[in-house]
């Protein structure tokens, strides 16, 4: 289009020379005009075509995690490379699991033991231990992240510094690639195993008292914990929620479940948003004398070790979790920093979503969920 305007204007240009002519000097001042706007529109059109093909979105990164795993495996990978992972906090089983995987992938590439680092929930602990491993060049840094918006600036940085990003678990978005749960849908299938259970065991009854322990004192995850409630809520027309408390430690979760028993004593079900807390509520719904004959349930989300073991002990009471595969998404994570590294960073985050699976009672114990518990 840009070229026929030029050869219109090229026309009219001549056009206007050729209507006006009245001596050799203005005709060969019109026509080196013509030749001059020919020169320009071309020098134009080029640079236009130029910026054009710049601001042309590159394709997206469509290649499967088996294909970037093979492909990182059939190249010689420098053995120096520097990994990080920046989790937000150890003492939950789940980030334990996926720094299981991020190391194993690393010593499987031939490279050294990664760098973990524990943020204990802290933010400002957590910036700058971003910002330490920015400082010390690391190659790639992957980040569970405690609140996204105040890691922008140092994510930025280290975008900026060539160092590949990624994240885990909760997004960042300006992460060069992302291995994220969709947390509103997660919560949906806490809940639902919970629903489950409760319309098959306790439809009869009035009314079903529910505590719910929370992530809520991590901004992306209160998604989750209405995912849990709003399904409970739609799926049991009898459920109570009597308590909706963040806690997602062992620790935390005993304390809150403790503390809900002495103010509700018919407490019956106990649904949290991770196994981390799960634990702690079984361990205090145990503490009061329930066991697998009773009424009573506990159910959580993460499908951690100790979660799974505490469902194969003799008539138990944790009678439900959700497997994310933590341990994959930090194998995975570990192959696909490396790609990049070695190939250069996507031209657009790329995206992996978890898929919760439903991890009921009867399914461990049965095999359809397959576990190993001396793996």
């Amino acid at each position: 289009m840009k070229k026929l305007l030029a050869m219109l204007l090229i026309v009219g240009v001549l056009g206007a020379a050729v209507a006006g002519c009245g001596s050799s000097s203005s005709d060969t001042q019109d026509t080196t005009a013509a030749e001059e706007t020919t020169e320009t529109t071309d020098d134009t059109t080029e640079a236009d075509d130029a910026a054009a093909e710049e601001a042309a979105p590159a394709e997206e990164d469509t290649m499967t995690m088996d294909e970037v795993i093979a492909a990182v495996q059939a190249s010689e990978v420098p053995s120096d490379l520097k990994l990080g992972y920046v989790c937000m906090n150890l003492a939950n089983p789940w980030f334990v699991q996926v720094v299981e995987g991020f190391e194993d992938a690393c010593a499987e590439m031939g490279l050294s033991t990664p760098l973990t680092i524990d943020s204990q929930y802290d933010v400002n602990k957590q910036v700058s231990d971003i910002e330490t491993l920015v400082n010390d060049n690391y190659d790639a840094i992957m980040i569970s992240p405690i609140d996204q918006n105040a890691l922008e600036s140092v994510v930025t940085a280290a975008n900026e510094a060539g160092i590949v990003t990624s994240c885990a678990a909760q997004s960042v978005d300006i992460a060069d690639f992302r291995y994220i749960c969709e947390e509103y849908s997660y919560g949906q299938a806490i809940g639902e195993n919970a629903a489950n259970w409760i319309n098959e065991n306790l439809a009869d009854q009035e009314t079903v008292q529910v505590c719910l322990i929370t992530q809520d004192n991590v901004e992306d995850t209160i998604a989750r914990a209405d995912g849990i409630q709003d399904t409970l809520e739609e799926m049991c027309p009898n459920v109570e929620i009597v308590a909706r408390q963040a806690g997602d430690t062992p620790e935390l979760g005993l304390q809150i479940v403790e503390s809900t028993l002495a103010a509700y004593p018919d407490l019956q079900v106990v649904v949290a948003s991770n196994d981390s807390g799960g634990i702690g509520g079984y361990q205090a719904m145990v503490n009061a004398g329930y066991t697998g004959d009773d009424p009573v349930a506990v159910f959580s989300g993460d499908a951690t070790d100790e979660a799974l073991n505490d469902m194969l002990e003799p008539n138990t009471i944790y009678r439900g979790t959700v497997d994310l595969f933590p341990y994959r998404c930090g194998y995975e994570s570990a192959y696909q920093l490396v790609y990049y590294i070695m190939n250069g960073k996507p031209a657009a985050t790329k995206t992996i979503v978890f898929e919760p699976v439903l991890v009921p009672l009867a399914d461990l114990l049965d095999g359809t969920y397959e576990y190993d518990p001396e793996s």
